[in-house]
């Protein structure tokens, strides 16, 4: 009678040999010739397995295709190594979609999976996918917001780990990352301003949110710094969609004495008023430069000639808000869950992009 080999000589017969079935730790322990309990620190990441053994353990797990059940390792570890993902309509966006990206990489970097929920605006289906994520023991969650806003997240998110992404609670009580909106609209105006401009106009957004004000704001400060007046009539609000940056603009060319750059609050607005510009004759850039907010790809790098722009750092905030989770999810191995005293408030920086119409 054939004699079964053992060892990891034997994954081989093992796998040609017999039929499909469940691998177990007590398979890996036999074919890699170790005991179960060295399989199963190999398993648990446990520091007192020799690199040999650990080498030889991990060739059988590969080889043998074993799945550890993700219930079992759940109930052992207090981890199901997934991260709860709530949405207003980032999923859905063709803009935000960097978000994802960001948060994804650096979940599947740290081992985790995100698990998303787009709720569409909808309060009820918000709360019911909270309390269902927590009742799944997700580790943490992420709740993120379709544009930079305040919010009033449920309750029951400060029971677990809890990161806010583009959007902040007023009072500061939870771990939250921002686009830094103020250093954005100031680099944006202080670009048109080293390259010779000194009548600039801003075509604003009317929606009572942080960035309509913080633009401003950074628009301001560099008109200050560079001791140029601030005329109000430089300044329209209109709707942040193409016909308001119309509309705004060709406010702006009435002027008796109209501006030779503008600065719109995005990109969308941008792309109105370049139709604006060209229906009255003028070029871009050489008789007026332009530069929006938010590199839309689809909108700013497909103009012509190609829009400048500040680039909100979806991607990059996405990844700061794993990756904080991730840190908060390490402390709280260690002791139980407590929210903290004073959770970081993060504003990253909107990089410029440059393109042709300045």
């Amino acid at each position: 009678m054939e004699s079964i080999p053992t060892g990891i000589d034997s994954i081989i017969y093992f796998r040609v040999m017999s039929k499909p079935t469940k691998v177990t730790i007590q398979d890996i322990a036999r074919f890699a010739g170790v005991g179960v309990g060295t399989v199963s620190r190999v398993l648990n990441g446990h520091p007192n397995v020799s690199p040999e053994t650990e080498a030889n353990v991990r060739k059988a797990i590969e080889a043998l295709g074993y799945r550890p059940v993700v219930a079992a390792q759940t109930l052992r570890t207090r981890r199901s190594n997934v991260i709860g993902f709530i949405t207003d309509e980032i999923a859905t966006s063709p803009h935000a979609g960097q978000i994802i990206r960001g948060a994804q990489e650096a979940a599947w970097k740290g081992g985790k999976i995100l698990l998303l929920v787009n709720t569409q605006w909808d309060p009820e289906l918000e709360q019911a996918a909270v309390e269902t994520m927590i009742d799944r023991q997700v580790d943490g969650l992420i709740y993120a917001t379709m544009y930079h806003r305040p919010v009033t997240p449920p309750e029951i998110m400060r029971q677990i780990p809890s990161v806010l992404l583009d959007c902040f609670t007023e009072d500061a009580s939870l771990p939250s990352v921002v686009p830094d909106e103020f250093n954005g609209g100031y680099e944006a105006t202080k670009l048109l301003i080293e390259r010779g401009h000194q009548r600039i106009g801003f075509i604003n957004n009317t929606d009572p949110i942080p960035a309509q004000r913080l633009r401003m704001k950074g628009y301001c400060a560099a008109l200050e710094s560079y001791d140029l007046p601030f005329d109000e009539a430089l300044v329209v609000e209109r709707k942040s969609e193409p016909k308001g940056g119309y509309d705004g603009m060709m406010v702006l060319l009435d002027l008796p004495d109209p501006p030779s750059a503008v600065f719109c609050f995005n990109d969308r607005m941008a792309m109105g008023a370049y139709d604006a510009i060209r229906q009255r004759g003028f070029r871009i850039p050489q008789d007026i430069a332009v530069i929006g907010f938010d590199n839309q790809e689809l909108i700013a790098a497909n103009l012509y000639p190609g829009l400048t722009t500040m680039q909100l750092p979806h991607y990059e905030m996405g990844i700061w808000a794993v990756e904080y989770l991730l840190s908060m999810l390490e402390t709280s191995e260690k002791d139980d869950f407590k929210q903290e005293c004073s959770p970081p408030q993060v504003q990253l920086k909107c990089p410029l992009v440059l393109r042709d119409s300045v």
